[in-house]
């Protein structure tokens, strides 16, 4: 008898359809804040660049053109006034398939390592990369500001960890972890620590972070242009950190055909170097989570502005997550995420992405209120 392969679980996203036909009913139709697509444009320079054919003409660089490569090292130094030498960053084609790649590459390189170490409260990529790779994927409980508790990892598992995922701010609940202590524990325990930091143009409870801040040495991080320039269609992001680590991964993904279009590096070398999009998009997500967090609490649903990102992490009454998605979508047409899509510990809440303008967001808060 054959043995049954893997199957894939239903993507979380494509579960939400009967709420969102139920928001769609309603007269304006549904207000979309499930998921974190960028609602506003990219940089019209940017997105200019890409129609330039030279840089379509001939096959791109792997680890990234000289212009897009040195781009991130300005921002890496200009923002978070981390120096990093260029040779220590490499383009990806945008970061979630780095994310769920990452296990199965690492475990090439590391065979006796079968485990994946990543926040009990998190984004789903990080348990499926390690799914997919035939890896362990063990959770990490998180404290009551969402945040990762190392003192609870189990040193049976960290004896068999290829690596252990930070993610701040975070995705799902907005927490920020401490990034100089998940650098000191990876390498007092000689475990990778691979740092997404996608959201960190958007920290609010202090000055953005990068664990590149505190040495190169057994740490990557993670950075995309989806959320910064709202350019996720186009898909581009770098990973920068331990040295080795970089040039092996730039290696391998170079036999395997891993490549950001040209003209995407072109625009995205362009993104990298300007902040004053940046500045202004930070601006309109301020506004936006000002806008829900005082509109949820008039309607009596209880809501707190985020350390960092752009959701609001939102308990649900009872605990019971879908029960509020569902009223939200019935009552507001406002589409959100029930937790569980972030992990079993994550149950008890919904996440719903500001992202839409501030007339969608304000045409939902209205019809909740009316609703009550």
């Amino acid at each position: 008898m054959a043995t049954a392969g893997f199957t894939p679980p239903p993507y979380p996203y494509d579960r939400l359809g009967p709420l969102l036909a139920r928001a769609e009913e309603l007269p304006g139709g549904v207000v979309d804040c499930s998921v974190g697509t960028p609602f506003d444009p990219p940089p019209a320079f940017v997105a200019a660049a890409m129609a330039d054919p030279g840089s379509a003409r001939s096959y791109p660089a792997s680890a990234g053109t000289a212009a897009y490569r040195g781009a991130a090292a300005g921002w890496l130094g200009r923002r978070f006034g981390a120096e990093v030498p260029v040779d220590q960053i490499a383009a990806c084609i945008g970061t979630k398939e780095l994310v769920a790649g990452l296990p199965h590459w690492l475990r090439l390189r590391t065979p006796d390592r079968d485990t994946v170490l990543y926040p009990a409260v998190s984004y789903p990529s990080y348990a499926m990369g390690a799914t997919l790779a035939g890896c362990r994927a063990v959770p990490v409980p998180v404290d009551d500001q969402w945040r990762l508790r190392l003192d609870a990892v189990d040193p049976a598992d960290v004896d068999r960890a290829l690596c252990l995922w930070v993610n701040s701010p975070g995705n799902p609940a907005g927490g920020l972890d401490d990034l100089a202590a998940a650098a000191s524990w990876g390498r007092e325990r000689g475990v990778l620590i691979l740092s997404d930091e996608c959201y960190a143009e958007f920290t609010w409870a202090e000055p953005p972070r990068t664990i590149l801040e505190h040495g190169t040495t057994g740490v990557l991080a993670v950075h995309s242009l989806s959320k910064r320039s709202n350019f996720a269609g186009a898909r581009i992001g770098f990973y920068a950190g331990d040295a080795e680590l970089v040039a092996y991964l730039a290696e391998l993904r170079k036999h395997a055909g891993f490549m950001a279009p040209g003209p995407v590096q072109a625009a995205g070398a362009l993104a990298w170097a300007d902040d004053a999009h940046v500045d202004e998009q930070r601006q309109r997500y301020r506004e936006r989570l000002d806008l829900m967090v005082n509109g949820l609490r008039s309607a009596g649903v209880d809501a707190t502005p985020p350390q960092g990102s752009f959701y609001l992490w939102v308990p649900a009454p009872g605990g019971d997550a879908w029960e509020l998605a569902e009223r939200l979508a019935a009552s507001a047409g406002l589409l959100v995420s029930p937790g569980e899509f972030y992990g079993a510990a994550a149950a008890s809440h919904v996440r719903i992405a500001v992202v839409q303008p501030l007339d969608r967001l304000e045409l939902a808060l209205e019809r909740l209120r009316t609703s009550a």
